[in-house]
């Protein structure tokens, strides 16, 4: 069985669980409740994870003001924000946009016969050597106690955002495989995304299989390269420049 038949059940308990419904953001949830370093547990209510927030209006920006977060980390690209926007400006709110430098998908885009879990590792892995920077400052950003409750999100919230998200819970100690299926809970939020983009602009081709997928392998496949090429998850984050201080208050801040 695939990894991501294995832990279907999971994932659904995982999605009730942690999902937190919004009318225009399709991919909102805490990344806290997983087992980590210790036995500890990541705190929830602490680290929340997201697809694009400039949609938001309404009673969504009421839901959203209710979780009192202090900071949203935006990972998109400078044209991309540009384009849709950021979130809105609210009462006690810090804005940061960081963008992980990497190469556009266009330039290497998917062959629909080969291996998806694949072509997305690779394109992880892409952005895990150029975009050391960005990664380094938006992991600085969630160990710091002071900026939380933090958001981070691109324009899905399963790539740019996977990827903080997975060496984020894989430095607080959480295991491979649950990473891998927090991560895969972003294939129902892309299928509600798809058919909201359906019906607001039925003009719009079809998004590339890529844009919508996360197969739990992806991640997998991501986090033991990472190792394989850096020893370990924390060899890999002192690459980025996140210092053993920062990995501390990591830790210190997000397990209980």
């Amino acid at each position: 069985m695939t990894p991501t038949g294995r832990y279907r059940v999971r994932m659904d308990a995982i999605e009730d669980r942690r999902r937190i419904p919004f009318t225009a953001m399709f991919n909102f949830r805490d990344v806290g409740g997983y087992r980590g370093l210790d036995g500890r547990t990541v705190r929830s209510g602490r680290l929340y994870r997201s697809d694009s927030l400039h949609r938001m209006d309404g009673a969504d920006q009421d839901a959203f003001s209710a979780l009192g977060v202090r900071t949203v980390v935006d990972l998109r690209r400078p044209q991309e924000v540009q384009r849709d926007g950021r979130v809105p400006e609210l009462d006690g709110l810090v804005y940061r946009h960081i963008h992980p430098e990497h190469a556009d998908w266009t330039r290497q885009p998917y062959q629909p016969d080969s291996d998806l879990a694949r072509y997305l590792a690779d394109r992880y892995a892409d952005l895990a050597r150029t975009g050391t920077a960005g990664l380094a400052q938006a992991i600085g950003l969630i160990a710091d106690s002071a900026n939380a409750p933090v958001v981070v999100h691109c324009v899905a919230g399963k790539d740019r955002t996977g990827i903080v998200c997975g060496l984020t819970l894989a430095a607080l100690g959480v295991e491979d495989a649950e990473i891998a299926a927090d991560y895969a809970l972003s294939n129902e939020a892309s299928q509600r995304f798809a058919a909201w983009l359906a019906t607001a602009y039925p003009h719009m081709p079809e998004l590339p299989a890529p844009f919508l997928s996360s197969p739990a392998e992806t991640m997998l496949l991501f986090l033991a390269e990472i190792r394989e090429g850096h020893g370990s998850i924390d060899g890999y984050l002192r690459h980025t420049g996140v210092t053993d201080d920062q990995l501390a208050a990591l830790r210190t801040h997000l397990l209980v």
